[in-house]
């Protein structure tokens, strides 16, 4: 009944000391930074909310982005060499990707190409508008392999929205779930927002990120306000993030 009159807070009042697991920030390879120099200016600017530990994820993604270890590494040592050259010391930056799924992820999971988040989390991502013919092959494989599979923003995925109860069916296949920070805003539409409170209400959603490419992103997050319970919520999702990849 008073929810109207509840204050609101800023989300990135809540990020000093987080672990960004996700996101475009490495020069040149995806559809993120473009160049190094935007690479520091994504930096500085999520560095405004008390984040510098940084996981880049960069798209390995066949006949688009296929990136391999060795055009990331070269990527990372780019950006590392100008965060050296402007003393910018205090960031930690590594590297892991995002996997789409694809005819071409299973080849790469056996043959070792694969770029995982620490030692055994894996990122995954599908198209938002339908499903992979083998996303079910291609969850256990990375099971088998040794890896727990992270699916990228699962409220983004359109095509699931109606089906609700696919989220707990992918939950019951081990699967993972990691919330962009926008989703909490209209910034991809409200049927996202809704699916993200959503998620988080059911207690499914697992880690956070900002999945940022670009500026615009950048000063989105900096107005993504929540009320206390999904706050709350939220708080507890980047400890986890924290605890496990920081």
């Amino acid at each position: 009944m008073f929810d109207f009159f509840v204050k609101k807070k800023f989300l990135v009042d809540y990020l000093d000391g987080f672990t960004d697991i996700h996101n475009h920030i490495l020069p040149g390879i995806d559809d993120g930074a473009k160049t190094v120099e935007e690479s520091i200016r994504l930096i500085k600017g999520m560095g405004e909310f008390g984040v510098t530990n940084f996981i880049c994820t960069p798209h390995i993604m066949e006949n688009y982005y296929p990136n391999n270890p060795t055009t990331i590494s070269k990527s990372l040592s780019l950006l590392k060499n100008e965060l050296n050259t402007q003393g910018m010391n205090q960031i930690n930056i590594s590297v892991a990707a995002e996997h789409m799924i694809d005819s071409g992820i299973e080849k790469l999971i056996e043959s070792k190409k694969i770029m995982p988040l620490g030692e055994n989390y894996l990122l995954i991502e599908m198209s938002y508008l339908q499903p992979p013919i083998n996303f079910d092959e291609t969850v256990q494989k990375v099971k088998e392999s040794g890896y727990f599979p992270i699916l990228a923003h699962p409220e983004r995925y359109h095509f699931i929205h109606q089906k609700h109860k696919k989220y707990s069916t992918f939950k019951e296949q081990g699967i993972l779930f990691q919330l962009n920070i926008l989703s909490l805003s209209d910034f991809y539409g409200s049927e996202v927002k809704k699916v993200a409170f959503k998620l988080l209400n059911e207690g499914l959603i697992n880690f956070l990120a900002s999945d940022v490419h670009n500026q615009n992103q950048i000063k989105a997050i900096k107005n993504v306000t929540l009320n206390k319970k999904t706050l709350d919520q939220v708080t507890c999702v980047i400890k986890n993030t924290i605890e496990i990849f920081g």
